[in-house]
């Protein structure tokens, strides 16, 4: 047996880039001589952020069907018939083992055509709710890996594996001390810190209830570091203060959990699986504007459990003052939160993920 070859597909978000990279990680950790490739859609963020891993990566002509009638959706019966012809070409000469997809619309022609080839395939599902192209592939595949319970209300339960979501391997092994985190972030280690997290490109809603609320946390003598997105850097820089850190992007997230007393967050699948492994009270703010509103659903299972509180954008304006105030001052409340967060880490998701990927080769 030669060299293993694996193939991952996914992308249009970090939510789908990301877990594939982790995944690809960790089986070159096991297998060094293993050869990959990464299918993404042409101009979407996994063109950029896959080489920078260090990958190769080639992209279908794809894109996802809009909700209403536009000229993109005529033009997607081309683009899918274009992609299936050349997901074809690509396996056909690259032959992988295994081919593991994370979600997304370029995933889709690619394990119909892997696994119609007879080729082993791995699904990654995100989030608590299927996206399209995974409830669209869940007949083709061997394995489905999922991070939340219940999945079999969309996928076949003799394929489900529970294993959790990939998160980025820094976080998991090494956590840091808090007072170097502050020292990092030239905070103060007498007053309490908020974590405010928009995702990479920043959250219009949640930069304007932060900005709306300075006052508020000034008279709770709260300190923030607030990552506000590189779409929003500058327009907000000029709230930037001994208390208020205001960052496009965080470099550093060990040290922004590390830091933080109370986080305020998206719900999107990777930042819910990280906020797991970190353990600290979270405020979710779902994004609205996601397909079949996922993030809502994330966000409502972490309630379920008693690990998290959430607002739905909508209702910030007559909410968030009472609900964030409350939390603040009841320091019971943030423990428990907090414990039982912790309770739902899934850490060894990505080797769980490579374990399932082995076993179906071998």
């Amino acid at each position: 047996m030669g060299n293993y070859r694996f193939i991952l597909s996914g992308g249009g978000t970090g939510g789908h880039i990301y877990p594939a990279i982790a995944i690809a990680d960790e089986l070159k950790r096991r297998h060094p001589d293993a050869e990959f490739l990464f299918v993404g859609a042409e101009d979407r963020m996994e063109m950029e952020k896959v080489p920078q891993a260090g990958y190769e990566i080639e992209g279908l002509w794809i894109a996802g069907l809009q909700r209403k009638l536009t000229f993109k959706n005529m033009l997607f019966p081309f683009k899918l018939i274009s992609s299936l012809l050349k997901a074809g070409k690509i396996i056909k000469k690259f032959r992988p083992d295994a081919v593991i997809g994370t979600g997304g619309f370029a995933s889709g022609p690619t394990l119909r055509v892997a696994s119609g080839r007879g080729i082993p395939c791995v699904l990654q599902e995100q989030n608590s709710y299927a996206g399209i192209t995974n409830k669209l592939l869940k007949d083709k595949v061997a394995k489905i890996c999922v991070a939340y319970d219940h999945m079999d209300a969309f996928f076949p339960k003799d394929k489900l594996v529970k294993t959790g979501n990939p998160v980025r391997g820094d976080l998991v092994e090494n956590f840091k001390d808090k007072s170097e985190a502050l020292y990092h972030f030239r905070l103060d280690s007498h007053k309490s810190t908020l974590l405010i997290l928009g995702g990479s490109l920043g959250a219009r809603r949640i930069n304007q209830l932060i900005a709306d609320n300075l006052g508020l946390f000034k008279a709770l003598d709260i300190q923030l570091v607030w990552q506000c997105g590189k779409l929003y850097i500058e327009e907000y820089r000029k709230y930037e203060s001994d208390t208020v850190k205001v960052l496009d992007f965080v470099n550093r997230m060990d040290y922004a959990y590390a830091a933080a007393d109370i986080i305020i967050s998206r719900a999107g699948a990777g930042s819910v699986s990280e906020l797991c492994i970190v353990g600290k009270p979270v405020l979710f703010i779902p994004s609205p504007n996601v397909a079949e509103d996922h993030q809502t659903k994330n966000a409502q299972a972490l309630m379920a459990e008693n690990a998290a509180l959430m607002i739905r954008e909508n209702s910030l304006e007559a909410q968030f003052e009472t609900v964030f105030n409350d939390l603040h001052e009841n320091k019971r409340k943030q423990k428990e939160l907090g414990t039982n967060i912790k309770k739902l880490a899934l850490p060894n998701a990505t080797a769980d993920i490579v374990d399932e990927v082995l076993k179906l080769i071998k």
